[in-house]
């Protein structure tokens, strides 16, 4: 087997790596004889001079297998949903108990916060009692019974792809699309999947800002997958503006529910979960096409049946079982609503913008060790087009930080006439 030091070498002077080598240097990291240093050169060497398809499926594979892949034994499909990340991203929260109801299975393996986007786990851990690290036994117990459980990752999953994370984001290689796609997708394949549907943001939030970034990392993923064995599809959508009116954990939780019982469900958050779902019972085969998925999907929702099946999954993972119906006597609630009056109708929002006010209210971090105030966030958020009179409503801990960010939040708008409206389901890419 080649040395650490070899393979490294190889990668920096352009050289293609063999699937040995690379299973060799991964299993190194897992065990620990490769050292950080030499993990942190190698990730320099990949964001420089990049992998192949070959290469990446490879990685993806090693790290996959790194640790524990889960194995299911079900009477339907085994599905997952991974969004690239945005503000307002709600999505996860109603598509799982949304597919659950149709005949899927969603064990679905989610992440904190990431720069200026929400996270997942950091939303559900908002609701008191939840378990985001459930035993795994509960896991498996509540996918099966309930059809969908939303956790973190275990310590026993793709512990490669953790410790590659860290070093990647101490070392400025965080942005180095194969190491992305292996990260993402050896996740999901530990997870034991069938199918699964990304949704790459672009825009002004989004990680890819420019439309062939967004391309970029969709094929790449999609085509990481297929070669690893997992069907996969992708969509681009638009995070121009925000997705949910709402940002921020307890904030988008609220809104969750909202959208669940029907108590409100604006277009463009609707739009894309539908998208989403309908990409997700095609591929599980739970529908023959994309218009008669998109009907049962609608139905789940009309007849309370994915309402139902996520307040299953708050109780069955430690949250209060009346969670749906009472979302506000459990959620956390801030001391301070401050409204923010429109100067008049909005054009563009500065997205990220939006998402790094809802970090300085203390809705994020800043470092890996920060905590995170639940509570805090903007509600009833404006988007390009709105003449409401208002931008949004901070929830902040105190008044110093409603000043700060509503001074964030009239920076990140500009008022005039909005540019001409577009479809927030930008493409689709399959294999």
């Amino acid at each position: 087997m080649r040395l650490p030091q070899e393979t490294i070498r190889a990668k920096r002077d352009g050289g293609t790596l063999d699937g040995a080598e690379i299973d060799s240097f991964i299993a190194g990291l897992t065990d620990g004889t490769v050292t950080e240093g030499q993990a942190a050169a190698f990730a320099m060497a990949v964001f420089f001079r990049g992998l192949s398809v070959p290469e990446r499926v490879a990685l993806t594979r090693a790290m996959t297998h790194s640790g524990e892949v889960l194995a299911w034994d079900l009477p339907g499909p085994v599905l997952d949903k991974h969004s690239s990340g945005g503000v307002g991203d709600a999505v996860s929260l109603p598509l799982a108990p949304m597919v659950a109801a149709c005949g899927g299975y969603v064990p679905m393996i989610s992440g904190r916060g990431l720069g200026h986007t929400g996270g997942t786990l950091d939303k559900l851990a908002s609701i008191p009692g939840y378990d985001v690290a459930p035993a795994p036994d509960l896991f498996r117990r509540v996918v099966a019974e309930v059809g969908c459980a939303i956790i973190g990752q275990t310590p026993r999953m793709a512990p490669a792809d953790k410790r590659l994370y860290a070093i990647r984001d101490v070392t400025g290689t965080v942005e180095s699309l194969d190491l992305i796609t292996a990260s993402i997708l050896s996740k999901k394949l530990a997870a034991g999947l069938g199918g699964l549907v990304m949704d790459v943001k672009q825009g002004s939030g989004a990680f890819m800002a420019t439309l062939p970034e967004a391309r970029a990392l969709a094929g790449s993923i999609v085509a990481v997958a297929v070669g690893a064995g997992l069907p996969t599809r992708a969509l681009i959508t638009d995070m121009d503006a925000p997705l949910a009116s709402s940002a921020g954990n307890a904030l988008e939780v609220a809104y969750a529910i909202d959208y669940l019982t029907g108590a409100r469900r604006e277009p463009r958050f609707h739009a894309v979960t539908l998208a989403l779902g309908a990409e997700m019972l095609v591929l599980g085969r739970l529908a023959d096409t994309r218009e008669a998925a998109t009907a049962r999907l609608e139905e789940a929702l009309a007849s309370g049946r994915a309402a139902e099946r996520f307040g299953r999954m708050v109780a069955a993972l430690g949250g209060p079982a009346d969670l749906v119906e009472r979302p506000g006597a459990h959620l956390p609630a801030a001391p301070v609503r401050r409204r923010v009056e429109a100067p008049g109708a909005v054009a563009t929002v500065a997205t990220r913008d939006v998402g790094l006010a809802v970090i300085g209210l203390g809705g994020g971090r800043t470092r890996p060790q920060d905590g995170i105030d639940p509570a805090v966030g903007l509600a009833d958020l404006a988007g390009p087009g709105d003449g409401t009179g208002l931008l949004g409503v901070i929830h902040a801990a105190d008044e110093a930080a409603a000043d700060r960010a509503e001074a964030a939040l009239r920076a990140a708008y500009r008022m005039g006439e909005a540019p001409p409206d577009r479809a927030v389901v930008i493409e689709r890419v399959e294999a």
